[in-house]
């Protein structure tokens, strides 16, 4: 066994459990990182590799699943998990960029920095790959919104995202927001980002070759952000509130800065760099030691010349502080001094702080003294683990329970049910939060927050790009495989919606403590079942983040796999919106048909919001929400769809309700319901939207249909002031009322 030299201050191997903890690092762990070195690390090391080997960074039981991906396909420029984000050529000599994030815990600590600096690091992934960051995404749960603490950290989550983006000129351009009781004690955030940038003008996170200098660049470290990565790996307790100083706080006008310095730098100067690297979680650590992993080099970091905004920090402060609106670039000797006056042009000190090495240890010198020289391979060698996986007993029986065993829904119950489904945080307008982002910055932002997904206009081309998020929790919860394959087939139905072909997919994995049986069997299930499903509509996974140990001393979270889903659109001018337009338009249902069996109710917000029951079987077809994609994207192309809006949450009677509301105009389904009404109106079947077409373009719309072999059927026709869906009859200012006051109601309170 190779022994390393002990660097000046090298402990005995008796560290106290209370250390460990602290760097959420195990006893086997740390005996295990004893025998790679031969040695006791010291200090210094031992921070390091309690950050480096945390879950947050070294996805130490997420990992050994993501062989299960779809990662290759020809538009695809990058490999999964070798760069900040992911590629995807979008044509005429563009790419888009794209990575999804967590900020969880952080936000639960301290809201409105939780959020804002979340917003700021996914924001750095993209430019740190010489791509513009053009449009932010949102994915967030709460507890139930009645509760102060709840609407405490909604409302601080909510302006730290619109503070931080609006101040970065980045447009927040959608999202969602689910509330449900698992969330009470750990909130969800999470945070996307796409960016576009030249083909070939993009940039790695390597260190470049042997003499290479390492410069930072941007804000000074300070004591903010200690142990930060370690604090997003264990769970949340009564004790989380005194780690705050683990949570950082933001400048986005110093982002501003750095992003726009940054950008123009690799596209002006690019054969001045070898690299560039976003300082995110564990600081100059994970960001100087992966870049030289992914040079297969070395590194030498001295400490003393990192500038710092607080006195008398030591070493391992320096290492892995987690100050914002940092970034290290990989400067080629000769143009040291040119990136020097690069930055200095935007205000911005960069220092150089070390250089690339051919020994393969990362190295780190405070001063002539050595406090570090662990092998780069084995700080980011993490130990994987693949634990026991037992389905939850519960989630099993809830989920093979029949709903058919409760009494259909009764005509003179259907008014009722429709406007409480309209009013439930989880169906209701979400314009409450997104009034306070700025989602039209940049005047490329062609369909606005509140629709199935985002639509973006890229100067000079005729494409335009398609974004969303989604994240069905409680039916993952009853069957993770299925569930998870309905979030990606729902993220590429909204997409789809507005004329888009799905292309690409980034995930983010919020779960709690996989240690635990039945927790890493929904990880892996769901993983698998979306895996599958993006296969299915040919969307690479090509970025994404695992965001484990997410529980409180209430519990687990509900397992929320979040699927960001980008679509390109042939023409934008022919993008799709969801609203109905005009008087006479008949509605078209594609997919599954109006008569739904009882199981459809399985999951559903109808079931749990009326009768208090997450219970009731999860299924999916593939190959039938394929077929639907095609058709609705081929009829927007062909000029087909006035309207088109797909069936989740609520079912069919809420999507039309949704449509003519954002239209102001009524409608009316005249098809007769055969069969249960509960679950025709309000079942949750996939593979189904709502469109609205041109009288005389019936024929074209089913012949594109039978094509495919998908059911399309006219249903009703866009109306005057009211929704009449079978039994029910509400008056448009009565539905919108419902729906777009509730969660003004709650969170104004």
């Amino acid at each position: 066994m190779t022994s390393y030299p002990p660097p000046g201050d090298a402990r005995p191997a008796q560290v106290d459990d209370d250390v460990l903890a602290q760097i959420a690092l195990s006893r086997d762990e740390y005996e295990r990182a004893c025998d790679m070195l031969g040695r006791a690390p010291s200090d210094v090391e031992l921070g390091m590799l309690g950050a480096l080997w945390s879950e947050h960074c070294g996805y130490k039981h997420s990992r050994p699943l993501f062989h299960h991906f779809p990662t290759e396909d020809e538009r695809i420029l990058t490999n999964l998990g070798e760069e900040n984000a992911g590629a995807i050529d979008i044509g005429d000599g563009w790419v888009a960029v794209m990575k999804i994030e967590s900020h969880n815990h952080p936000s639960a600590i301290e809201p409105y920095e939780g959020a804002a600096t979340g917003v700021g690091g996914i924001v750095r992934d993209i430019f740190a790959m010489g791509a513009q960051p053009i449009a932010l995404l949102d994915s967030l749960r709460f507890g139930p919104l009645d509760d102060r603490r709840n609407r405490r950290l909604c409302s601080g989550v909510v302006a730290g995202i619109g503070g931080y983006g609006n101040c970065l000129g980045i447009p927040t351009v959608g999202g969602e927001l689910v509330v449900g009781e698992s969330y009470s004690g750990n909130p969800l955030v999470n945070a996307m980002c796409l960016g576009i940038a030249p083909r070939g003008s993009l940039i790695s996170a390597t260190a470049g070759p042997p003499g290479t200098q390492l410069m930072i660049v941007g804000a000074d470290t300070g004591r903010d952000g200690l142990h930060g990565a370690t604090f997003a790996s264990v769970e949340l307790d009564e004790a989380s509130a005194e780690r705050r100083p683990a949570v950082q706080v933001g400048n986005p006008f110093l982002e501003k800065s750095l992003m726009d310095a940054c950008v123009g730098l690799v596209r002006k100067h690019r054969d001045w760099l070898e690299g560039l690297q976003d300082c995110g979680a564990a600081g100059i650590t994970s960001s100087t030691v992966e870049m030289a992993e992914r040079a297969g080099a070395g590194i030498r970091i001295q400490t003393q010349q990192v500038p710092r905004r607080e006195s008398g920090m030591t070493p391992y402060e320096v290492m892995l502080s987690e100050s914002q609106e940092r970034m290290i670039a990989a400067v080629k000797p000769a143009h040291v001094g040119d990136v020097q006056d690069w930055f200095e042009h935007w205000d911005l000190h960069a220092e150089v702080i070390g250089d690339v090495t051919d020994d393969g240890l990362a190295k780190v010198y405070d001063g002539e003294r050595e406090v570090a020289a662990a092998p780069v391979s084995l700080l980011t060698g993490p130990p994987a683990y693949e634990p026991d996986a037992k389905r939850d007993p519960d989630a099993a029986s809830r989920a093979g329970w029949d709903p058919g065993t409760l009494a259909d829904l009764e005509p003179m119950q259907a008014n009722d049910a429709l406007l409480r489904l309209l009013a439930s945080p989880n169906v209701a307008s979400k314009r409450w939060v997104y009034r306070q982002y700025d989602h039209m910055v940049g005047t490329n932002t062609v369909i606005t927050p509140g629709s199935d997904a985002a639509v973006l206009r890229i100067r000079g081309l005729q494409q335009g790009l398609a974004l969303c998020t989604d994240g069905p929790g409680r039916a993952v919860e009853l069957d993770p495989y299925s569930g998870a394959a309905r979030a990606v087939a729902e993220a590429a139905r909204n997409v789809a919606c507005t004329g888009a072909r799905p292309v690409a997919v980034t995930d983010c994995l919020n779960f709690a403590n996989p240690e635990r049986a039945p927790i890493y069997y929904q990880l892996r299930e769901s993983i698998r079942g979306m895996a599958d499903a993006s296969r299915a509509f040919r969307t690479p996974v090509v970025s994404g983040n695992a965001s484990l140990y997410n529980e409180s001393e209430d519990g687990p979270v509900t397992p929320t796999p979040v699927v960001g889903m980008l679509g390109i659109i042939s023409d934008v001018t022919n993008v799709v919106r969801m609203a109905f337009q005009d008087e006479s338009d008949e509605i078209w249902l594609l997919g599954a048909g109006l008569e739904q069996e009882a199981s459809t109710l399985g999951g559903s917000e109808y079931l749990s919001l009326l009768y208090g029951k997450e219970a009731g079987p999860v299924a999916i077809d593939l190959d039938a929400e394929a077929a639907l994609v095609d058709v609705l994207v081929e009829a927007a192309e062909a000029g087909l769809l006035k309207s088109a809006h797909d069936c989740s949450d609520g079912g069919l009677a809420v999507a039309v309700c949704e449509s003519a509301i954002a239209g102001g105009i009524g409608a009316s389904i005249d098809a007769e319901i055969p069969g249960r009404l509960d679950a025709a109106l309000f079942g949750e079947a996939g593979g189904r939207a709502v469109v609205s077409i041109a009288p005389d373009q019936g024929e074209q719309l089913a012949a594109l249909a039978v094509q495919h072999g998908v059911r399309a059927a006219r249903i009703g026709r866009v109306t005057a002031a009211r929704l009449e869906l079978g039994p029910m009859s509400v008056p448009l200012t009565e539905a919108s009322e419902a729906w777009t006051s509730a969660l003004p109601r709650l969170l104004d309170s």
